[in-house]
């Protein structure tokens, strides 16, 4: 099955995360990534720029099916 994704950004106000822009369906699953000091992970400098680079070409649309990600996974590993 063919999962497509979709970059939101938004806040989180009284507890709930709303998006910028339009809204996304109702019950769409949703994976949220937060800065968080005491539980979070740490980047290197080169690390976070590398993932705010791959955020901002996604939400350009310059993305890549699941089909062309698994193919070069197999590839790579024989």
């Amino acid at each position: 099955m063919l999962s497509l994704m979709k970059i939101a950004t938004g806040k989180v106000i009284g507890g709930k995360v709303v998006i910028d822009g339009a809204p996304l369906e109702e019950g769409v699953s949703v994976t949220v990534l937060a800065r968080d000091v005491e539980n979070g992970f740490t980047l290197s400098p080169e690390e976070e720029a590398e993932l705010l680079l791959s955020i901002a070409e996604a939400e350009r649309g310059e993305t890549i099916s699941v089909e062309e990600v698994l193919q070069k996974l197999a590839r790579r590993n024989g």
